[in-house]
Protein backbone atom coordinates (compact mmCIF):
# COMPACT_ATOMS: atom_id res chain seq x y z
CA UNK A 1 0.00 0.00 0.00
CA UNK A 2 1.29 3.87 -0.67
CA UNK A 3 2.90 5.53 2.04
CA UNK A 4 1.65 8.62 -0.12
CA UNK A 5 -1.51 9.54 -1.80
CA UNK A 6 -0.77 12.15 -4.16
CA UNK A 7 -3.93 14.13 -5.31
CA UNK A 8 -3.95 16.35 -8.41
CA UNK A 9 -3.91 17.15 -11.97
CA UNK A 10 -2.71 15.12 -15.07
CA UNK A 11 -1.41 16.96 -17.99
CA UNK A 12 0.02 16.10 -21.24
CA UNK A 13 2.84 19.21 -21.93
CA UNK A 14 3.12 19.98 -25.02
CA UNK A 15 6.58 21.61 -25.49
CA UNK A 16 7.91 23.76 -27.75
CA UNK A 17 11.80 25.10 -27.52
CA UNK A 18 12.52 28.50 -28.89
CA UNK A 19 15.24 30.88 -28.56
CA UNK A 20 12.63 33.43 -27.07
CA UNK A 21 8.88 33.75 -26.87
CA UNK A 22 7.86 35.72 -29.36
CA UNK A 23 6.27 39.42 -28.98
CA UNK A 24 2.24 40.20 -29.36
CA UNK A 25 1.22 39.44 -33.05
CA UNK A 26 5.19 37.49 -33.75
CA UNK A 27 5.11 34.17 -35.46
CA UNK A 28 8.69 32.33 -34.56
CA UNK A 29 9.95 29.56 -35.93
CA UNK A 30 10.78 26.91 -32.78
CA UNK A 31 13.60 24.90 -32.29
CA UNK A 32 11.61 21.30 -31.40
CA UNK A 33 8.28 19.98 -30.70
CA UNK A 34 7.61 16.89 -27.84
CA UNK A 35 4.55 15.72 -26.74
CA UNK A 36 5.39 14.96 -22.37
CA UNK A 37 3.53 13.41 -19.27
CA UNK A 38 3.08 16.43 -16.86
CA UNK A 39 0.79 18.12 -14.29
CA UNK A 40 1.79 19.54 -11.24
CA UNK A 41 0.16 16.56 -9.66
CA UNK A 42 1.02 13.52 -11.69
CA UNK A 43 4.70 15.37 -11.98
CA UNK A 44 4.80 15.24 -7.90
CA UNK A 45 3.35 11.60 -7.57
CA UNK A 46 6.38 10.79 -9.71
CA UNK A 47 8.87 12.50 -8.36
CA UNK A 48 7.91 10.74 -5.40
CA UNK A 49 8.02 7.37 -6.88
CA UNK A 50 10.89 8.09 -8.83
CA UNK A 51 12.82 8.70 -5.39
CA UNK A 52 11.76 4.89 -4.27
CA UNK A 53 8.67 5.81 -1.80
CA UNK A 54 5.15 3.68 -2.41
CA UNK A 55 2.50 6.21 -4.03
CA UNK A 56 -0.45 6.13 -5.35
CA UNK A 57 -2.54 9.18 -7.47
CA UNK A 58 -5.86 9.97 -7.51
CA UNK A 59 -7.06 12.21 -10.48
CA UNK A 60 -9.04 12.58 -13.44
CA UNK A 61 -8.03 12.10 -17.61
CA UNK A 62 -9.77 11.85 -20.77
CA UNK A 63 -11.39 8.74 -22.41
CA UNK A 64 -8.27 9.55 -25.31
CA UNK A 65 -4.76 8.81 -26.36
CA UNK A 66 -2.93 11.19 -23.65
CA UNK A 67 -4.89 10.03 -20.69
CA UNK A 68 -3.85 6.38 -21.26
CA UNK A 69 -0.57 7.65 -22.22
CA UNK A 70 -0.27 9.43 -18.93
CA UNK A 71 -1.65 6.67 -17.14
CA UNK A 72 1.18 4.50 -18.70
CA UNK A 73 3.46 6.59 -17.81
CA UNK A 74 2.62 6.64 -13.98
CA UNK A 75 2.70 3.29 -13.27
CA UNK A 76 6.23 3.08 -15.31
CA UNK A 77 7.77 5.26 -12.26
CA UNK A 78 6.37 2.97 -9.86
CA UNK A 79 2.81 5.02 -9.27
CA UNK A 80 -0.20 3.30 -8.51
CA UNK A 81 -3.03 4.75 -10.82
CA UNK A 82 -5.96 2.63 -9.28
CA UNK A 83 -7.07 5.72 -8.29
CA UNK A 84 -7.10 7.59 -11.97
CA UNK A 85 -10.38 7.70 -13.56
CA UNK A 86 -11.17 7.97 -17.52
CA UNK A 87 -13.78 10.57 -17.32
CA UNK A 88 -15.75 10.82 -21.27
CA UNK A 89 -16.99 14.07 -20.36
CA UNK A 90 -13.69 16.00 -20.69
CA UNK A 91 -10.30 15.59 -22.94
CA UNK A 92 -7.27 15.44 -20.79
CA UNK A 93 -6.08 17.99 -19.80
CA UNK A 94 -3.32 20.11 -21.82
CA UNK A 95 -0.57 22.42 -20.87
CA UNK A 96 1.28 24.57 -23.41
CA UNK A 97 4.86 24.91 -22.41
CA UNK A 98 6.98 27.34 -24.32
CA UNK A 99 11.00 26.76 -23.11
CA UNK A 100 13.47 29.95 -24.22
CA UNK A 101 17.03 29.19 -24.89
CA UNK A 102 17.28 30.09 -21.25
CA UNK A 103 15.69 27.23 -19.88
CA UNK A 104 12.67 29.48 -18.38
CA UNK A 105 9.32 28.23 -19.55
CA UNK A 106 5.53 29.90 -20.10
CA UNK A 107 3.34 27.84 -19.64
CA UNK A 108 -0.90 27.50 -20.42
CA UNK A 109 -2.95 25.21 -18.97
CA UNK A 110 -6.44 23.63 -19.93
CA UNK A 111 -7.51 21.77 -17.02
CA UNK A 112 -10.32 19.46 -19.23
CA UNK A 113 -10.89 16.23 -17.19
CA UNK A 114 -8.67 17.39 -14.16
CA UNK A 115 -11.78 19.58 -13.49
CA UNK A 116 -14.04 16.41 -12.94
CA UNK A 117 -11.99 15.32 -9.93
CA UNK A 118 -15.09 14.85 -7.44
CA UNK A 119 -15.09 14.52 -3.22
CA UNK A 120 -16.90 11.48 -4.28
CA UNK A 121 -14.17 10.20 -6.47
CA UNK A 122 -11.91 10.90 -3.59
CA UNK A 123 -14.74 9.15 -1.08
CA UNK A 124 -14.34 6.09 -3.37
CA UNK A 125 -11.29 5.82 -2.91
CA UNK A 126 -10.79 6.63 1.58
CA UNK A 127 -9.68 3.11 1.84
CA UNK A 128 -6.18 3.69 0.19
CA UNK A 129 -6.10 6.91 1.66
CA UNK A 130 -6.77 5.43 5.57
CA UNK A 131 -3.68 3.19 4.94
CA UNK A 132 -1.08 5.76 3.71
CA UNK A 133 1.01 8.30 5.68
CA UNK A 134 1.14 11.08 3.73
CA UNK A 135 -1.39 13.29 1.28
CA UNK A 136 0.22 15.66 -1.15
CA UNK A 137 -2.06 17.98 -3.19
CA UNK A 138 -1.89 21.17 -4.98
CA UNK A 139 -4.20 23.75 -6.80
CA UNK A 140 -4.88 22.30 -10.81
CA UNK A 141 -8.16 20.36 -9.38
CA UNK A 142 -11.21 21.85 -7.90
CA UNK A 143 -10.59 23.49 -4.49
CA UNK A 144 -13.84 21.79 -3.01
CA UNK A 145 -12.43 18.80 -4.13
CA UNK A 146 -8.79 19.71 -2.09
CA UNK A 147 -10.10 20.80 0.69
CA UNK A 148 -12.24 17.57 1.03
CA UNK A 149 -9.63 15.54 0.78
CA UNK A 150 -7.65 17.37 3.08
CA UNK A 151 -10.21 16.50 5.59
CA UNK A 152 -10.62 13.10 4.90
CA UNK A 153 -6.99 13.04 5.19
CA UNK A 154 -6.43 14.65 8.39
CA UNK A 155 -9.80 12.28 10.16
CA UNK A 156 -7.45 9.43 9.06
CA UNK A 157 -4.76 11.01 10.89
CA UNK A 158 -2.16 11.17 7.91
CA UNK A 159 0.28 14.52 7.35
CA UNK A 160 -0.79 16.88 4.62
CA UNK A 161 1.22 18.99 2.37
CA UNK A 162 -0.23 21.49 0.33
CA UNK A 163 1.90 23.20 -2.98
CA UNK A 164 -1.01 25.72 -3.72
CA UNK A 165 -0.22 26.02 -7.87
CA UNK A 166 -1.34 27.67 -9.19
CA UNK A 167 -2.23 30.40 -6.21
CA UNK A 168 -5.57 30.83 -5.30
CA UNK A 169 -7.03 32.66 -1.85
CA UNK A 170 -7.04 30.03 0.89
CA UNK A 171 -9.60 29.70 3.58
CA UNK A 172 -8.64 29.46 7.45
CA UNK A 173 -9.78 25.81 7.37
CA UNK A 174 -8.13 24.81 5.05
CA UNK A 175 -4.85 26.72 6.18
CA UNK A 176 -5.63 24.97 9.11
CA UNK A 177 -5.87 21.08 8.00
CA UNK A 178 -1.92 21.95 6.41
CA UNK A 179 0.91 20.62 7.79
CA UNK A 180 3.83 21.02 4.98
CA UNK A 181 2.88 24.17 2.79
CA UNK A 182 5.35 24.43 -0.14
CA UNK A 183 5.04 27.90 -2.19
CA UNK A 184 7.47 29.40 -4.82
CA UNK A 185 8.12 33.13 -5.05
CA UNK A 186 5.02 34.26 -6.46
CA UNK A 187 2.99 32.24 -4.52
CA UNK A 188 4.27 33.05 -1.47
CA UNK A 189 4.05 37.24 -2.28
CA UNK A 190 0.15 36.27 -3.00
CA UNK A 191 -0.87 34.45 -0.22
CA UNK A 192 0.97 36.66 2.51
CA UNK A 193 0.87 39.83 0.92
CA UNK A 194 4.36 40.03 1.69
CA UNK A 195 6.40 41.28 -1.51
CA UNK A 196 9.19 38.78 -2.32
CA UNK A 197 12.41 39.80 -3.66
CA UNK A 198 15.02 37.96 -1.43
CA UNK A 199 15.62 35.63 1.55
CA UNK A 200 14.84 37.85 3.98
CA UNK A 201 11.01 39.19 2.50
CA UNK A 202 10.89 35.04 2.10
CA UNK A 203 11.14 34.77 5.39
CA UNK A 204 8.45 36.72 6.69
CA UNK A 205 5.95 35.88 4.18
CA UNK A 206 6.79 31.90 5.55
CA UNK A 207 6.07 33.66 8.76
CA UNK A 208 3.09 35.03 7.64
CA UNK A 209 1.88 32.51 6.81
CA UNK A 210 2.61 29.95 8.99
CA UNK A 211 0.93 32.23 11.37
CA UNK A 212 -2.18 30.37 9.44
CA UNK A 213 -1.99 27.51 10.57
CA UNK A 214 0.71 25.52 8.89
CA UNK A 215 3.80 23.66 10.94
CA UNK A 216 6.05 23.66 8.07
CA UNK A 217 6.20 26.31 5.43
CA UNK A 218 8.64 26.25 2.48
CA UNK A 219 9.69 28.81 0.24
CA UNK A 220 11.30 27.80 -2.83
CA UNK A 221 14.04 30.68 -4.42
CA UNK A 222 14.74 29.42 -7.74
CA UNK A 223 18.59 28.86 -8.41
CA UNK A 224 18.77 30.92 -5.01
CA UNK A 225 17.86 27.50 -3.22
CA UNK A 226 14.97 27.30 -0.43
CA UNK A 227 13.62 28.77 3.03
CA UNK A 228 12.23 26.03 5.23
CA UNK A 229 10.50 27.46 8.47
CA UNK A 230 8.75 25.33 11.21
CA UNK A 231 9.12 25.60 15.23
CA UNK A 232 12.43 24.78 14.61
CA UNK A 233 13.45 28.29 13.38
CA UNK A 234 14.92 29.31 9.64
CA UNK A 235 16.88 27.33 7.33
CA UNK A 236 18.36 28.39 4.55
CA UNK A 237 19.46 25.99 2.03
CA UNK A 238 21.42 27.34 -1.26
CA UNK A 239 21.52 25.43 -4.55
CA UNK A 240 24.15 24.64 -6.41
CA UNK A 241 24.76 26.18 -9.65
CA UNK A 242 24.13 23.74 -12.83
CA UNK A 243 23.78 24.69 -16.48
CA UNK A 244 20.00 25.08 -16.76
CA UNK A 245 18.20 22.87 -19.19
CA UNK A 246 14.64 23.15 -18.99
CA UNK A 247 13.14 24.24 -15.40
CA UNK A 248 9.97 22.73 -16.01
CA UNK A 249 8.55 20.27 -12.90
CA UNK A 250 11.84 21.62 -10.86
CA UNK A 251 9.47 22.90 -7.89
CA UNK A 252 7.66 19.63 -8.28
CA UNK A 253 10.87 18.07 -7.62
CA UNK A 254 11.46 19.90 -4.74
CA UNK A 255 8.01 18.80 -3.45
CA UNK A 256 8.04 15.18 -4.34
CA UNK A 257 11.79 14.65 -2.22
CA UNK A 258 10.86 17.25 0.61
CA UNK A 259 7.47 15.00 1.46
CA UNK A 260 9.55 11.93 1.01
CA UNK A 261 12.30 13.28 3.13
CA UNK A 262 9.60 14.17 6.02
CA UNK A 263 8.11 10.38 5.42
CA UNK A 264 11.67 9.05 6.85
CA UNK A 265 12.16 11.41 9.19
CA UNK A 266 14.65 12.77 8.47
CA UNK A 267 15.85 15.79 10.37
CA UNK A 268 14.45 19.27 8.72
CA UNK A 269 18.29 20.60 7.91
CA UNK A 270 18.73 17.02 6.12
CA UNK A 271 15.38 16.90 4.66
CA UNK A 272 15.74 20.74 3.00
CA UNK A 273 18.88 19.61 1.33
CA UNK A 274 17.54 17.02 -0.13
CA UNK A 275 14.61 18.22 -1.87
CA UNK A 276 17.04 21.04 -3.20
CA UNK A 277 19.18 18.62 -4.56
CA UNK A 278 16.62 17.01 -6.34
CA UNK A 279 14.90 20.45 -7.73
CA UNK A 280 18.63 21.40 -8.96
CA UNK A 281 18.89 17.93 -10.19
CA UNK A 282 15.48 18.50 -12.32
CA UNK A 283 16.70 22.17 -14.06
CA UNK A 284 19.34 19.75 -15.89
CA UNK A 285 17.12 17.88 -17.84
CA UNK A 286 14.65 18.50 -20.43
CA UNK A 287 11.01 18.17 -19.96
CA UNK A 288 8.84 17.60 -16.82
CA UNK A 289 8.56 13.78 -15.59
CA UNK A 290 11.57 12.50 -17.20
CA UNK A 291 13.34 15.20 -15.62
CA UNK A 292 12.69 13.87 -12.26
CA UNK A 293 15.91 12.48 -10.46
CA UNK A 294 15.99 9.03 -8.97
CA UNK A 295 17.05 8.48 -5.37
CA UNK A 296 20.55 7.58 -6.39
CA UNK A 297 20.81 10.31 -8.10
CA UNK A 298 20.06 12.86 -5.53
CA UNK A 299 22.52 10.82 -3.24
CA UNK A 300 25.33 11.04 -5.46
CA UNK A 301 24.56 14.71 -6.28
CA UNK A 302 24.55 15.14 -2.53
CA UNK A 303 27.41 13.27 -2.15
CA UNK A 304 29.47 15.13 -4.71
CA UNK A 305 28.70 18.61 -3.10
CA UNK A 306 28.70 17.28 0.81
CA UNK A 307 29.28 20.28 2.95
CA UNK A 308 26.67 22.12 1.92
CA UNK A 309 24.15 22.17 4.88
CA UNK A 310 21.44 24.64 5.30
CA UNK A 311 22.47 27.63 7.22
CA UNK A 312 19.59 28.32 10.18
CA UNK A 313 18.69 31.82 10.15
Amino acid sequence: MPDVVVVGSLNMDMVVRVQRVPQAGETLTGDHFETIPGGKGANQAAAVGRLGCPVAMLGCVGADAFGEALRHNLQRMGVDVSGVASVSSQPTGTATILVEGSGENRIVVVPGANASLSPAHIDAHEALIAQARFMLTQFETPLPTILHALRLARAHGLRTALNPAPAAPISDELYRLVDVLVVNETEASALSGVPVSDAASASRAASALQAKGPGIVAVTLGARGALLLSAEGLLDQPARPVEVVDTTAAGDAFVGALVVALRSALPLPDALRYAVSAGTLAVTQFGAQPSLPTAEAVEAFQLMHAGGSPQKG
